[in-house]
């Protein structure tokens, strides 16, 4: 079994606003996968460096804080006032401990062999027709085609459980509807048959899997927002990618609709990266 995190950066709100008052214009959902045998390890590891920082805060008595009180969230770890209201256990620690914390969730990628996929949406080159509910269909689907894809061609042994925050009764059920529609009827290019029947949803707090899917979904959506695809932590994601064994694509990265300039930025990215490749002798 792989379980497959995830979680989003953006909003679902496809309006890109006006000149005068502009919305946010991307969308980012983000899928990272890790083995049922690999995640005791990475779990541990994680939970280990929170708790060690905890002991350190209460005997500093700057708070007495359980594990679930230690998430992590990239908007808590980027702005200041919503760590301060939201996030008692990230305000009270200094940068140099946030950022050991938010080390250790990449550090895992490597041992834990996790594997990467992400839908980029584009609001601004979206249909007129294009709503909330159909954006985040989309992405949803081109995540679970891409994790179908995977399965089959590394691990057709093996199914994959998709696991996510648990937001609401309405959202959740939304997702689960959407998953259902697949799992019962595929779509025009496949059937879904390695992935479990419904999603699992878990409250974030208790799962370092879908807080490590909320850090790797906000650094594709800082990378393409800025239009920076050099941008260090993406840059770190990028080896961590699905890619098939045979063909030069990078699989597991969709950028959507076509029309996107963002769609040829990624793929000169990846071109380029190859050539740095080969140019080492890899």
């Amino acid at each position: 079994m792989y379980f497959f995190y995830f979680d989003e950066s953006g909003s679902r709100d496809p309006s890109v606003g006006t000149a005068e008052k502009p919305k946010d214009h991307l969308y980012v959902l983000l899928a990272v996968g890790i083995w049922e045998g690999q995640w005791r390890h990475f779990d541990h590891k994680i939970a280990r460096i929170k708790l060690e920082l905890a002991d350190y805060l209460r005997g500093q008595e700057k708070g007495s804080f359980d594990l679930a009180d230690c998430e992590i969230k990239s908007n808590w770890l980027r702005n200041p006032k919503e760590r301060t209201k939201k996030s008692p256990y990230l305000h009270a620690l200094d940068d140099s401990d946030r950022e050991r914390l938010v080390a250790a969730y990449f550090d895992q990628l490597v041992p834990c062999r996790a594997v990467i996929m992400a839908a980029v949406i584009d609001k601004r080159h979206l249909r007129n027709y294009v709503t909330h509910e159909i954006l985040h269909k989309k992405a949803y689907e081109f995540l679970l085609e891409r994790i179908e894809h995977y399965m089959r061609e590394y691990h057709p042994k093996h199914n994959a459980l998709i696991v996510m925050d648990d937001t609401s009764k309405q959202l959740n059920r939304a997702v689960a509807m959407k998953h259902a529609f697949f799992q019962r009827a595929g779509n025009q290019n496949m059937e879904f048959r390695r992935i479990v029947e419904y999603p699992f949803f878990t409250p974030s707090e208790l799962s370092n899997g879908v807080q490590l899917a909320d850090l790797l979904a906000y650094n594709a959506y800082r990378a393409f927002k800025d239009e920076n695809l050099s941008y260090p932590y993406f840059e770190m994601l990028m080896p961590h990618f699905y890619r098939r064994k045979v063909g030069v694509t990078l699989d597991g990265l969709k950028v959507w609709p076509e029309v996107s300039p963002l769609v040829n930025m990624a793929r000169t990215m990846w071109d380029d990266r190859r050539k740095a490749f080969r140019a080492e002798g890899g």
